[in-house]
């Protein structure tokens, strides 16, 4: 029944005004709308709906993720913007803290102003 509806993809944050400016200004996402519980965003076909809470507390695991055609330019992209990405002392990243899960995909983390991680992921291939 849902393999054929549209995904909806939700994130929490404790301040919509300065999630709007972070997606909007930093991530490039299309802004569609706020209200007083959501500021809505469009990223390609997928509606993300950045979601109004009182208090939170950060996962330490992705929350939202894209798959990007060319890593190290949205990296690189992304730095521009002021981005800092993430390092794990479990994981071999390179010194763009970029990790390949060799021979599958290329991944690289970093956090929204409210803390939440995001990811950014290179399919390669099997």
């Amino acid at each position: 029944m849902l393999n054929s509806a549209e995904l909806v993809a939700f994130a929490p944050s404790s301040d919509l005004e300065r999630s709007r400016a972070f997606y909007t200004d930093v991530a490039g996402l299309e802004f569609i709308e706020q209200t007083p519980f959501a500021v809505v965003f469009r990223s390609g076909r997928t509606m993300v709906r950045i979601t109004a809470v009182a208090e939170f507390t950060p996962q330490p695991f992705t929350v939202l993720g894209w798959a990007v055609a060319d890593i190290r330019a949205a990296v690189t992209e992304l730095r521009g913007r002021g981005v800092e990405f993430l390092t794990f002392d479990t994981l071999p990243q390179d010194t763009d803290k970029i990790w390949t899960t060799l021979p599958s995909a290329s991944i690289a983390w970093f956090r929204d102003p409210d803390g939440n991680v995001l990811s950014l992921t290179e399919f390669t291939g099997n």
